[in-house]
């Protein structure tokens, strides 16, 4: 409502500034026609910056920051080469318009070639004076963009519950929209995983604890790439980092030098730590990839190979460890076998003799 209203003064201006035109104009003796023209003319152009401006809906802060301060400094600069060049300038009555000429030019190309720098090094805008540099800082703590992988596993929820996590997080709407497109598949695994995805971010957004922003503009950049693209894009943008489960987004992420904070690599260095020779308890699911060895897995989801568990699966059985291997998708314990779990545990009771009460 405000732009409307500043756009209706704007006009409103022009057309005064056009009534007030008439009269110079009529009384500089031209034609009847001229005044009228001239006033059509500023109507013109004011409908012209209105149309101007409500074409370019999204603008952006570094671009118009870049011109302003290029404008500034170029003017400044032109009144001192002016102030420099004024001995050399005609000061001929017959000559002063060549002079003026000559200022306009030379304002002309100092603010043109100001507002040109600062457009191409606005990424790395600062200014310079010596022996100090006043550069962009980056205050408080960068948010957090998120994946649609992590959304759709919801260990995020679980992680942010522990107060461990301050940054706000950032949804992004093409993120959203892309959960939303999974939640109406035809396929019921998919469907399930986009509720779920849904379900987690309404989670989320109803802890008044969690700082959760949805981001729902388009960047310039955005147009033509895919999601992880804009992810990145928008992480570079917000001088973020990207929080997702997803291999390739990781690396993607890392070749623009963008923050990745990756959930399965929190979970896996939070883990228990076995060292060879310590002893461990685990049921034995399924024989192996070698011959007699048996494959069970921890509490916390950790693989455990067992050398001699074969013949013993679906039982509990105490191992020693012997080795453990960290690999991209989790971490692997080898193990050798000891003995069945439950004879460490509880005695094995007394054989019952024929004819005995029990």
């Amino acid at each position: 409502m405000a732009l409307v209203i500043l756009r209706c003064v704007f006009f409103a201006v022009a057309i005064a500034l056009g009534f007030q035109l008439l009269p110079m104009v009529t009384g500089a003796g031209k034609g009847q026609s001229l005044p009228w023209i001239s006033f059509l003319g500023v109507l013109t152009i004011a409908f012209g910056v209105l149309a101007a401006d409500m074409s370019i809906r999204r603008k952006r802060l570094d671009t118009i920051t870049a011109v302003y301060f290029g404008m500034i400094i170029g003017l400044f600069l032109t009144y001192v080469f002016q102030l420099a060049l004024t001995p050399i300038l005609p000061e001929q009555k017959e000559n002063a318009d060549l002079a003026n000429w000559l200022r306009i030019a030379l304002a002309t190309v100092v603010c043109y070639s100001c507002i040109s720098v600062l457009l191409q090094t606005k990424d790395d805008f600062r200014f310079i004076i010596p022996y100090v540099e006043f550069a962009k800082e980056v205050k408080g703590l960068k948010p957090y963009v998120l994946d649609t992988s992590v959304v759709i596993d919801g260990r995020i929820a679980d992680v942010v519950e522990t107060r461990i996590i301050d940054n706000q997080l950032v949804m992004p709407q093409f993120v959203i929209a892309e959960l939303q497109a999974i939640a109406d598949s035809g396929d019921k695994l998919r469907r399930n995983r986009g509720r779920r995805g849904l379900d987690i971010l309404n989670k989320l957004r109803s802890d008044p604890q969690v700082d959760l922003m949805i981001y729902d503009r388009e960047l310039p950049e955005f147009a033509g790439q895919t999601v992880d693209q804009k992810l990145v894009l928008l992480a570079k943008h917000l001088e973020g980092k990207v929080v997702t489960n997803d291999y390739n987004l990781n690396k993607v992420a890392k070749l623009h030098n963008v923050g990745v904070i990756n959930l399965n690599d929190i979970a896996n260095s939070l883990k228990p730590v076995f060292l060879p020779g310590e002893h461990v308890e685990v049921r034995i699911v399924k024989p192996g990839e070698e011959p007699g060895q048996g494959v069970g897995y921890l509490e916390d989801g950790t693989m455990v190979v067992i050398e001699g568990g074969r013949e013993h699966v679906g039982q509990n059985i105490a191992a020693a460890v012997t080795s453990v291997l960290q690999t991209s998708a989790g971490r692997m314990v080898f193990g050798r076998y000891e003995r069945a779990a439950a004879e460490t545990d509880e005695p094995r009771p007394a054989p019952v003799r024929r004819g005995q009460a029990v």
